[in-house]
Order: C-alpha cells, then sequence, then structure tokens
C-alpha cells in the first residue's frame, strides 16, 4: 500500500516500512541514579542563602549517604550481565581498568577518592547511553522493523520474544584488509594477485593522460598492458595474452608510475571475508591457496566463538582468543587507534541485531505528520539550490576543459576539486544561513518565548511562497529525506486514544538513511527495501564508487547496500567494487560532454548517459546533510516550536561555559545545589541533552542526580580549558524517559524514535532521465 502526504498535492510519498531505532536497556534505568528527596532537599537552599551552619552540615550527610546509595546502585549496574556484555563489544579494556576495580571498591567502608569517583562516572556514562540514546549497534541499539496500516488507529507494538530476535558478527573491513595484505606477502601467493589501472588513468592509443598533467606518449607495449589490466587477471594471464612482452618489466614501470595498483584488493561490503574467499579458491596453486584459507577459516572460527559466546565472560574469552589469532597471522596490532581519518569500527568484530519488537503505524500517526509536508518542501529547496551553484561553477570548469578537447570524467572531476573544497562549502553555508532566515520570518518567535503554537494553515502557505520555486530535488539521491520521528506517549494506548505528541529529531537531507548496510543487513527480506527502491527508480541510476571508510560518515555499516544489478558504478578515484561486476565503469573511460538543452552529461562506454550531477551526488549529500536546522544557532535561548502535533523545534539554551561557574566548585554537594540553582534560573527542565565542542556525542543529563551533573561539570570544564569561550548547547529531552511508548514481552518501556523514509515525487522525472538513452544499456538490459 503506497502512503501519500495531504496536503501537498502529493509531492511527498512514504515508504510502507520504516525502520524502529531504539536502545536496548528500558528508559528508566537512568532514573535509577536520582536519589529520592536529595533534588528536593537541595532546592531548599534558596538563590541568596549561604551554603553553611545546620542546615548545610544536614544536606552534607544525606548528600554523602545517596552518594553510597548511588554508588551501591551503579555497582548494581556494573554487576548485570547484560552491561558488562555491551561495555564489552563497545570498549573491552574498560572491563578490567575501570568496572573490574570499581566492583572491587566498597562504598561506604573504603575512603572516595577521586579514582573510584571517575569509576562512578565511567559506569554512568556508558548507561545513560544504553538506556535513552537511540543509537543503532550490537543488542544495545538493536535495528527494529515497523509498516503503515491504514486499519491500525494509532500505534500497534507487537513485542515478541525476548528483545532480539536474530543477532550477526561481522568483520570490519580493515580487518579482512589486514589479512590480505599479509597473504599478498607470500611469494607464492603474489603471482596470483591482478593489477588494476588507476580509476583516473586515461589510455588513448600509446598516449596515456592523468588529469592536471600533459599527456605522455608511452609504448604499443604499455597501452597493450594497460588495456589488460582490469582486476580480474593475474600477471599470468596478461603474459598469455601477449606473447613476446616482458609483462612483469612493463608491469613494475607501469606500478612505479602509478598508473597500475597492484595489490589484493578487497571489494567494500558487508561481508570482505565472503570475497576473499572467493579470490583464495581462484588461486591455482594448491599450497599457497591452501594456506591462505587456512588463515581466513582460523579467523572466521574465532568470528563465529564470538558470535555463540553467551555472557560477558565468554565473550570477553571469545575476542581475546580472535584478537591473538589475528596477530599471529597478520603481524597488525588487533585494534585500531582513533583518529580523525578512521570509522568508528576499530575493533575486528562488530555485532549488529534485529529487534524482536515490530510496530505498526497508523492513521493518527500519519495525520499528525501532516506538518512534515512544508519542511520536506523547504529540504527540497536547499538541496536544489546546492545542486544548481554547484553545477553553474562546474560549466565554468568544463568550458575551460572543453576549449583544449573532448573532456574525460576523470579530468573533470579532478578540476572540479576546487569548486567541491571551496565554493561549493561556501554556498552550502549560505543556503543554511538564508534556510533558517526564512523558517524563522515563517515561525516568527516572539522574543524571550518559551512556546511557539502554530497551525499547519499558518505555516504551509509562507513556506510554499518562500520555498515552493525549487528546480527539482537537484539530483536523483536529493528525492530521499529520512526524517527521525519521536512519539511522545504513556504507552501504544495512549497514541490509540489520540493522547500523544510527535517530535522531530533529525531530517536526514539527500539520502535514503535506511539504505544504509547496518538496516538492510538486519532486514529479514532486504528484497522488499530494493523493491521499494526499484519503484523509486524504475531505470539505472549511475553511483559513484566511494572510499571503504571515512571519519564517521562512511563505514562498511552505513554503506548503500539497495544497489541494484542495472545501476552503474564509477570509480572516480577510489575502486571498491568487485572488479567483476558488471557496469562498474572508470573515470577516464567515460566522457563529459553537452547535451541539446545545455546541460552537462556523462556518456558512459556503453553509451548510457546521466546528468553529470549525480557524480557529485556524494559529495553534495555530505554538504547538505547538516543544513537542516530551523532557527538560528547563535541565539541563547531557542523555544520549543510545535505546529499542530508535531513539535519541529525542541526548546535550546546555548549558555557560555564561562558562565557555568557551578562546573568549578570542588565539593560535590555544593556542585550540586550550585548546579540545580543554576537550572531554577533558567528554568532548565530535568532531563535535557548537551552538546559540547569537545565531547564526539550528545550526552544525557539528569539534574536529579549528582552523579550526571558531576559528568557535566567535567564535560564543561574541559571545554572551558580548550576555549573559554565556547558554548553549550542544552536542549530539552523530548519525549521524556516517562513517556517511552516501546515495550518488550516483559512490558518494559524503551526510548526509541520512528526512522521515515519521504519520497519526492516532483523530482521522479529528473531521475527517469537518469536512465540510458533508449531505456536500455548497450548490452540491452533495462
Amino acid at each position: 500500500m503506497t502512503e501519500t502526504y495531504v496536503p501537498g498535492g502529493g509531492r511527498w510519498r512514504l515508504w510502507e516500512q520504516f525502520a524502529l531505532r531504539g536502545p536496548g536497556f528500558p528508559a528508566d534505568g537512568v532514573l535509577r541514579l536520582a536519589p529520592d528527596g536529595l533534588a528536593a532537599a537541595a532546592d531548599k537552599f534558596g538563590p541568596r542563602d549561604e551554603l553553611s551552619g545546620q542546615s548545610w552540615t544536614d544536606f552534607a550527610a544525606l548528600f554523602a549517604d545517596a552518594a553510597v546509595e548511588t554508588a551501591h546502585t551503579l555497582q548494581d549496574i556494573a554487576r548485570t550481565p547484560a552491561f558488562r556484555e555491551a561495555v564489552a563489544w563497545q570498549n573491552r579494556p574498560v572491563l578490567t581498568s575501570g568496572v573490574a576495580p570499581f566492583l572491587a571498591w566498597r562504598p561506604g567502608v573504603d575512603r572516595r577518592s577521586s579514582m573510584p569517583r571517575q569509576r562512578e562516572e565511567l559506569v554512568a556514562h556508558y548507561w545513560q547511553r544504553f538506556c535513552v540514546k537511540n543509537d543503532t549497534i550490537g543488542f544495545f541499539g538493536p535495528v527494529g522493523w515497523g509498516r503503515w496500516d491504514s486499519g491500525t488507529a494509532g500505534l500497534a507494538v507487537e513485542p515478541g520474544a525476548g528483545l532480539v530476535a536474530a543477532t550477526e558478527v561481522y568483520f570490519a573491513s580493515w580487518a579482512i584488509d589486514a589479512l590480505a595484505e599479509s597473504l599478498a606477502a607470500d611469494p607464492e601467493l603474489w603471482p596470483w594477485v591482478a593489477p588494476r589501472r588507476v580509476p583516473f588513468v586515461r589510455v588513448s592509443g600509446t598516449e596515456v593522460t592523468v588529469p592536471g598533467r600533459p599527456a605522455r606518449p608511452g609504448t604499443a607495449e604499455d597501452a597493450a598492458v594497460l588495456a589488460l589490466c582490469d582486476g580480474l587477471r593475474p600477471v599470468a594471464e596478461i603474459g598469455r595474452h601477449l606473447p613476446g612482452v616482458d609483462v612483469p618489466a612493463v608491469l613494475d614501470d607501469l606500478v612505479r608510475r602509478r598508473l597500475v595498483v597492484r595489490r589484493l584488493e578487497v571489494p567494500a561490503g558487508a561481508r570482505p571475508e565472503r570475497a576473499l574467499r572467493a579470490w583464495l579458491e581462484g588461486v591455482g596453486a594448491p599450497g599457497p591457496r591452501q594456506r591462505g584459507l587456512a588463515a581466513l577459516d582460523a579467523l572466521e572460527r574465532g568470528r563465529d566463538r564470538v558470535r555463540a559466546a553467551e555472557g560477558p565472560d565468554a565473550l570477553v574469552a571469545a575476542l581475546t582468543e580472535l584478537e591473538e589469532r589475528f596477530v599471529a597471522l597478520t603481524e597488525t596490532a588487533a585494534h585500531r587507534e582513533k583518529s580523525a581519518g578512521t570509522a568508528p569500527c576499530r575493533a575486528l568484530v562488530y555485532s549488529d541485531c534485529r529487534r524482536a519488537a515490530t510496530a505498526t503505524a497508523g492513521r493518527a500517526v500519519r495525520a499528525a505528520l501532516a506538518p512534515l509536508d512544508p519542511l520536506l518542501t523547504s529540504a527540497a529547496w536547499l538541496t536544489s539550490e546546492l545542486a544548481s551553484g554547484v553545477l553553474e561553477r562546474a560549466r565554468e570548469v568544463y568550458a575551460r576543459l572543453a576549449a583544449e578537447g573532448p573532456v574525460d570524467l576523470a579530468a573533470f572531476w579532478f578540476a572540479c576539486m576546487p569548486v567541491l573544497h571551496g565554493a561549493a562549502r561556501e554556498r552550502a553555508e549560505e543556503l543554511g544561513r538564508e534556510f533558517r532566515s526564512r523558517w524563522e520570518a515563517i515561525l516568527a518567535p516572539p522574543p524571550d518565548a518559551r512556546r511557539v503554537r502554530l497551525s499547519l494553515a499558518d505555516v504551509a502557505g509562507p513556506a510554499a511562497e518562500a520555498f515552493g520555486g525549487a528546480r527539482g530535488p537537484g539530483w536523483s539521491a536529493a528525492r530521499y529525506l529520512s526524517p527521525d520521528v519521536m512519539v511522545a506517549a504513556e504507552g501504544p494506548d495512549a497514541v490509540a486514544r489520540d493522547d500523544f505528541t510527535l517530535v522531530l529529531g533529525e531530517l536526514h537531507l539527500a539520502a535514503n538513511t535506511l539504505g544504509a548496510s547496518l538496516f538492510v543487513h538486519q532486514h529479514q527480506r532486504p528484497e522488499e527495501l530494493l523493491d521499494l527502491t526499484g519503484r523509486d527508480h524504475p531505470g539505472p541510476r549511475l553511483l559513484p564508487l566511494l572510499p571503504k571508510e571515512h571519519r564517521s560518515r562512511l563505514s562498511a555499516r552505513i554503506r548503500n547496500a539497495l544497489v541494484r544489478p542495472e545501476d552503474y558504478y564509477v570509480a572516480l578515484v577510489d575502486f571498491t567494487a568487485d572488479p567483476a561486476r558488471p557496469r562498474t565503469v572508470l573515470s577516464a573511460d567515460v566522457a563529459v560532454t553537452e547535451a541539446e538543452d545545455g546541460s552537462l552529461v556523462t556518456v558512459l562506454p556503453d553509451g548510457a548517459r546521466f546528468p553529470v550531477v549525480e557524480v557529485f551526488a556524494h559529495v553534495l549529500t555530505t554538504l547538505a546533510m547538516d543544513l537542516f536546522r530551523l532557527l538560528p544557532e547563535e541565539a541563547e535561548h531557542s523555544p520549543r516550536v510545535t505546529v499542530d502535533r508535531l513539535v519541529v523545534a525542541r526548546e535550546t539554551w546555548r549558555p557560555a561555559v564561562a558562565e557555568l561557574d557551578f562546573a568549578d566548585e570542588k565539593d560535590e554537594a555544593r556542585r550540586f545545589v550550585r548546579a540545580r540553582r543554576w537550572r531554577a534560573e533558567r528554568d532548565l527542565p530535568r532531563h535535557v541533552f548537551v552538546v559540547l565542542p569537545t565531547e564526539t556525542r550528545p550526552f544525557y543529563v539528569d539534574f536529579d542526580s549528582p552523579v550526571y551533573v558531576t559528568i557535566l561539570a567535567k564535560a564543561l570544564r574541559r571545554a572551558a580549558r580548550k576555549d573559554p569561550a565556547a558554548r553549550a548547547v542544552v536542549t530539552e529531552m523530548l519525549p521524556t524517559p516517562e513517556q517511552s511508548w516501546l515495550t518488550d514481552d516483559r512490558g518494559r518501556a524503551y526510548t526509541s524514535e520512528l526512522r521515515f523514509v519521504a519520497v519526492d515525487e516532483h523530482g521522479r522525472g529528473a531521475a527517469d532521465a537518469a536512465a540510458p538513452a533508449g531505456g536500455e544499456g548497450a548490452d540491452g538490459t533495462p
């Protein structure tokens, strides 16, 4: 059944399926760290009261007793097998260095020095993530699924059995790459490694061209060898095709000149070990083949033991054994250091799980989502304007290159680098400011307002006027918008009674985030997601091949897994696909030309034509993905904005870290009271999330909990040391832990969010135009 938004003329179509994201520990777990009565006792000290005298002595004693109680609670948490298992997946050494000594400490008996306090904070910090962060990883963040059903009134939850329905353990791509590198060092395996031409090296006759350099004459032998360097033929096979040519010598020269790559490369994917096994099984020498397969078998057995491990001790033992085997086989460290250039998965393996609970959303939820329509339309304006600005500059690059002769995609891509890393970034920032300015004018929050309530009728007309002139989404991937929506309700029954509020979290621009590997591979029937993709894109797409990983936004887990056989890959710089995959082309073999309507198009070797903007898709998505902000971020305070029943912006405060002087208070009891005074002065809610320049992720703070106030204070001090002018971003937690509707089969409630996929039907024509001329490739594939 197809679901569409109204009003909006049917522009936005929702996928029938959505993801159900949530942690693996009940939401009320964090409430255990707020001692009963302590906050009320602290609030008896007025803003000008001296923290001294008998009343203070009594409170300090109460606080000390509460500290012992909290320490015991944290130890109970830390003893829980599920908690220790989750920590083992996240950072196993912490179990030995932090959790074990914390459990050996005796609260109320042993001295409460700085080290036990740090360990308390360590456990509490992990606990908030496991209880109230809607992450997606392992059993402590399992992937759930849901569907629309117009026959359902509100939200229905089928809890299933237990928390997790299925678990799988995957190798990190870097780990299999390390094994491949070590195997390729075997002199007897090395001859079976197939060389390949670098994607941006163009061969025309005997001339070889690298972008930015003049063409260099080569020899007929160079050209003949280059033509066969396809990543499939080993050196011996190339030699059989070229009798009389000293292929090894020519190849060595081509590698030296960086025209050819000769190394064992494992294609990107969720199962890199399978690709490595397929290569090993194709090795014609029995001895080295068996040695390579034995090494891979050893790692896979270790992975299987990790998957079968039950409980934290067994998991730690299995992970340790796997790492020892890996080090012995590869002579490589089994854990990568965190750096700006590495993706999040630094361990050898990671786990992803499918949640047992499933959800069905019905009429009331869908009706409450109506205010998304103008938001999605405004997001399409962003991507359209961004693409237009980049293409305008790209046309200037093309005109300059075309004046010198035919233009290939490799030369065009490299010549556009200054645009993509300079003018495009500037344009994106400019558009972000303009976007926020226009929305501020539409929402018109009064000065000092805490709550702004509007109707869809108040917003729809001005939004259409401000953003309705977009010329399509900009590029085919920009037809997708992925909103995260939370439901604030006292359980699914409350939603059925129409007693709920929707809260917009992030709105992911220019990306179908459900296409990420971590979602697709935790779906019972991934082919259903591919079918939905086919409905959105009836013709082939042109997809740029991406590096295997880069920082936090590109890794095997978030790589697009909804790629169909009819889609084309183009390798711009990195070649990370299976070289045997059909419809994978090198940038140097693709022409860039001007179409009859004046637009720039790419022409593939088989004659397929696509708008040149598709080549920039990933760069444009990266530039656009953080632009959706409805209100200026410079304001010290932003109100909660609600349109009908959808909260489109949560209340947010942005105090200077230097202003929060309670963070410098050394005495814990005084710090707690002063933090609560500051909260009362600003009238902040009890539960918030905080973002700081020095912290990699938002973290939860409960102002009724001394341990979370301490975590906040330490984070503020770190930020102030790095930049005294830095600001904290404090956002109300909405829904609160008490407003969690997702339950398991034992009735325990979890925080959650629904991740939808919206498709822009106005961009469908542009996407269809991206198909090869005549609707077919040269091979006749539809």
